[in-house]
């Protein structure tokens, strides 16, 4: 099993969380969250007065899959996140050494 992150712009969760449906993705968890990369943030003004805007909004995007499902989501969401244009995120991958359901008490990837 993965656990598949991806910090994407927000105008992009839409087409992102639909991507996923598309390909049998059962759930996801989303979190707004600032930060940078190469982009460096940029410059404002406010009031006549510049200043600079160093984290930016992204949403994360976190999702549990087996590992049959692994090539497709990362497809789906690099082609539904792609601007084209810099800032477009990241995804990483990691193992998921387990998973349980707290309903049922299902495990494994049947938890999923």
């Amino acid at each position: 099993m993965k656990l598949v992150t991806a910090i994407i712009k927000p105008f992009k969760l839409d087409d992102a969380r639909e991507a996923l449906s598309e390909i049998g993705v059962q759930g996801i968890t989303v979190t707004e969250v600032k930060g940078f990369g190469r982009q460096k943030g940029h410059t404002e003004l406010y009031r006549g007065a510049e200043y600079v805007v160093d984290f930016l909004p992204k949403v994360k995007i976190e999702v549990a899959i087996g590992d049959d499902l692994l090539d497709q989501t990362l497809d789906a969401i690099t082609k539904a996140a792609n601007t084209g244009k810099i800032g477009d995120g990241k995804i990483f991958v990691s193992d998921l050494a387990q998973v349980i359901r707290i309903r049922t008490g299902e495990t494994g990837e049947a938890a999923v």
